[in-house]
């Protein structure tokens, strides 16, 4: 509210762009708090994992917020380009290092929780961005008090609205991935796949899926056949603590079997491979 008045006294969109950003992180703070504490709710009914992507789902809704508030500011911000009016730099000036305190103050809350929730990271990332918009927007209003170029006040603006749709392009992007039930980035599907059927008494690999429930939460199933002589429940605790230390993997699925034949063909992704014949003994 202070920043909205202060804007409009000063006739500053810089000003209004970075209120209208606030009023966007607040929503998203309060999102993503919600998202936080459903997350937590304990597996019931037909939610078989719970809540836990709630948090994938708010990250999205801001994502999609920052790019409509960037949107909107790129339109006000060419308006005043073409027709600059009148700003009031010093007041732009001193609103603005006002503003870099307190999201400094609240980039540091949320730096230490941004790599283990992708929620987290969208709320981190609104405060970044509304952080380096204010230092831009105190810039420009220096700049007007020393030159009186008014359209230095939407030259920043403009920088907030990059700032925006980065923000909402890194969040769109990675909250998609997980919806699509990609496989998360430290986890590999084929060279899971590749580490599972070179394991000792592996013959053959094949329906291996890795996704990601949610943020640091990946999954996996495969069917796994190994030779007949071998005890399937042994490889099989033996291969998921292999799956762990090596891609960090927890939660696994393997369906374990004897081989049927003496040669099996292992398939990894698109690629197919034969396996050495197994000698009975």
């Amino acid at each position: 509210m202070a920043e909205v008045v202060a804007g409009l006294v000063a006739n500053s969109l810089a000003l209004l762009a970075d209120a209208g950003h606030m009023l966007t992180d607040v929503l998203a703070l309060a999102l993503a708090l919600w998202a936080a504490r459903l997350a937590t709710r304990p597996a019931s009914g037909r939610w078989t994992y719970g809540f836990r992507r709630a948090e994938v789902l708010a990250a999205q809704a801001n994502g999609v917020t920052l790019f409509l508030v960037g949107s909107w500011i790129v339109f006000g911000a060419v308006r005043r380009l073409i027709d600059p009016p009148e700003v009031e730099g010093g007041i732009v000036l001193v609103v603005a290092l006002g503003a870099i305190a307190v999201n400094a103050a609240a980039a540091l809350a949320l730096a230490r929780g941004r790599h283990e929730s992708i929620n987290v990271r969208g709320a981190f990332l609104h405060v970044t961005t509304d952080l380096a918009a204010f230092a831009g927007t105190a810039v420009a209003g220096a700049l007007i008090l020393v030159t009186g170029w008014n359209r230095f006040d939407p030259l920043a603006s403009l920088l907030v609205a990059v700032l925006c749709f980065w923000s909402a392009w890194s969040l769109l992007r990675e909250s998609a991935l997980i919806f699509m039930e990609g496989a998360p980035g430290e986890a590999d599907a084929d060279e899971v796949a590749r580490t599972i059927a070179a394991y000792p008494g592996v013959v053959e690999t094949h329906d291996v899926h890795v996704w990601t429930v949610t943020s640091g939460f990946p999954a996996l199933s495969a069917h796994v056949l190994v030779g007949p002589e071998l005890d399937c429940h042994a490889l099989r605790r033996e291969l998921e603590e292999a799956l762990e230390e090596r891609f960090g993997i927890t939660h696994t699925t393997l369906q374990v079997d004897h081989a049927t034949s003496a040669t099996q063909t292992v398939a990894i992704g698109r690629a197919e491979r034969r396996s050495t014949p197994l000698r009975p003994g």
